[in-house]
């Protein structure tokens, strides 16, 4: 056994041939092995806190065969050996085990797919497991190396993961966390850790903490704990009022500054403007996300007078921030929206939270919003040609496939997800690093991995595939990014997949020449119905219920109840 620190055990259930340990300024444990000069210690103390312990099994293996070697490695202080000393256990009934505990674990949502995209449905499984995993009681945290800290940043999107996938639990564990830190004055921090919050100046945070309480209370209903979190929403809120008020000011109505009117003062939040603090719209378009669930929340609570005292604010905020956008695209002559006033920079991953969690979409000037995610798709499509020249990009870029879906781009969106997929490192452990190289062996900073940011960005964009809710007309779009190739063998079928209004479960599947969806009860139908568009375009009738309906614009179909079954017939179908 390996005895770390008096307070854990590291046992290799398989003897190794030698153990060699070491401190890290020993040496590099490659070189030694390179040229046969491992240190042959028994025991090393590390002033840093960094000695390596190096199990040496030398193996013979021919084509096809296979050894199985077992190490059991705590991951808490103090933890009990699973297999005990001498004992017939066999290593493959603890896994057995510990497979079935993340099957339950996983459990509460599940979308089947078709062994085409099998990799998907993996992914959307594991990448769960991870997030859970770099959890550290109750906080949330994107990594668990470089960034074993939490961010409101992270944990509302990843909390919105979670929600989405049946996981209430640990988000309002957080919720509840990280409200403690939360300043007297209002100002949420951007980030906790071991030596508590972080007073950095980060000016999306409490748009974010506003947001979390909100979709927790969407997806769970739970009373108690929004009236526990209302007092803090209003701090919150009024704080981030006053941060607007200082840019409402003369200095600011008109001539050069005019662009920065009503915004949010500059913050790095947004890692791009981390040397130099910037006008961020990622900042903004948190705000207004906040200030719209701010009212939202005040309606519930029954307070109206607090509830037209935010109206005003989102309203006029929305305002501000719409002129604001207009005038730096007239002021740098771009057809996109910028991602910061200061700059007029593009941005489009930025720009995603206008989109979700923003629910800005039909208020953004239509053609600025579809020529930005036009050159994102130009720039990002050029990365899997095989003679494109490009070192890195960061995966935070998997929301822009919900954005593209929202776009109605649904083939740019599948297409962008699999390039997202060929990605993950290593493949079959189904994960992301924060920075994936062209080179992929290059002595490079990754961040964590599994970095969970990015994990929850997929969750994100991957659910919307199979449903999200459009904040415009308060319906829930179903279906809209399913592969057509995915109908086929047994289609797709989605089991309690969260959303604002319940948990949806349907099948999708080809049978012949027509698509039959069957809608199951459970969910509460959202004010603007439920909407069904074909996968494939070019169906001309739907039949709901064994009436005939009139399809929408794009072939879509609206229900307004439940249970459902909805077939779509091409024009050469019976």
């Amino acid at each position: 056994a390996l005895h770390l620190n008096a307070d854990r055990t590291v046992r290799p259930l398989a003897a190794p041939a030698s153990v060699s340990i070491s401190t890290l300024d020993g040496g590099d444990v490659v070189q030694h092995l390179r040229e046969g000069t491992l240190p042959h210690a028994h025991v090393a103390h590390d002033p840093q806190g960094a000695a390596s312990a190096l199990l040496r099994y030398p193996l013979l293996l021919a084509p096809g065969d296979s050894v199985q070697i077992a190490i059991e490695l705590p991951m808490v202080a103090g933890a009990t050996p699973r297999i005990p000393a001498n004992s017939p256990t066999s290593v493959d009934s603890v896994f057995a085990a510990a497979r079935a505990i993340w099957r339950e674990a996983l459990s509460p949502t599940t979308i089947s797919l078709p062994r085409s995209a099998v990799d998907l449905e993996r992914t959307i499984r594991t990448t769960q497991a991870w997030i859970l995993i770099n959890r550290d009681g109750p906080s949330i945290q994107p990594g668990s190396r470089s960034y074993e800290r939490s961010w409101i940043r992270d944990g509302a999107l990843t909390s919105a993961a979670l929600l989405r996938f049946g996981h209430p639990e640990p988000v309002r564990a957080f919720l509840e966390w990280y409200t403690t830190f939360q300043y007297p004055n209002g100002k949420v921090p951007c980030c906790v850790d071991a030596r508590g919050a972080d007073p950095v100046p980060e000016h999306d945070s409490n748009g974010e903490y506003i947001y979390l309480v909100m979709e927790y209370w969407r997806h769970t209903g739970d009373r108690p704990t929004l009236e526990r979190m209302w007092p803090h929403v209003v701090r919150a809120t009024d704080y981030l009022d006053s941060l607007r008020q200082t840019r409402r000011t003369a200095t600011y109505a008109t001539g050069k500054n005019q662009v920065f009117y009503g915004l949010l003062p500059p913050s790095i939040s947004h890692e791009g403007y981390s040397a130099k603090p910037m006008h961020s719209y990622w900042d903004d378009f948190f705000a207004l996300r906040g200030f719209k669930d701010a009212t939202a929340m005040a309606q519930l609570m029954g307070d109206t007078s607090t509830e037209t005292r935010f109206g005003r604010m989102r309203d006029t905020f929305r305002d501000d921030l719409l002129a604001s956008l207009t005038l730096v695209r007239q002021q740098h002559g771009i057809d996109y929206l910028p991602g910061a006033a200061d700059l007029g920079d593009f941005d489009a991953t930025s720009t995603t939270i206008a989109l979700s969690p923003g629910g800005e979409d039909a208020a953004l000037p239509s053609g600025a919003l579809r020529a930005t995610f036009e050159r994102y798709w130009q720039q990002a499509s050029a990365r899997a040609d095989s003679n494109g020249e490009w070192e890195a990009y960061t995966p935070y870029e998997l929301r822009t496939v919900g954005a593209l879906l929202r776009l109605g781009w649904a083939d740019r969106a599948r297409a962008m997800l699999r390039s997202f997929l060929a990605d993950r490192e290593p493949l079959a452990w189904n994960q992301w690093p924060e920075v994936v190289w062209h080179d992929a062996r290059a002595l490079k900073f990754i961040g964590d991995s599994p970095h969970t940011w990015v994990g929850s960005d997929f969750l994100r964009s991957a659910a919307d595939l199979f449903a999200y809710e459009r904040e415009a007309d308060s319906a829930l779009i179903v279906g809209a990014g399913i592969d057509p190739d995915w109908l086929g063998e047994d289609g797709v079928r989605v089991r309690r997949l969260h959303t604002w209004w319940g948990p949806l479960s349907y099948t999708a599947q080809r049978k012949g020449d027509a698509i039959d969806v069957q809608l199951e009860a459970g969910l509460h139908v959202p004010p603007g119905g439920i909407v069904i568009a074909p996968p494939i375009a070019g169906y001309l009738t739907a039949v709901v219920d064994g009436s005939t309906v009139l399809l929408q614009a794009g072939g879509a179909v609206v229900i307004h109840q439940l249970p459902a079954h909805i077939r779509f017939i091409s024009s050469t179908a019976p």
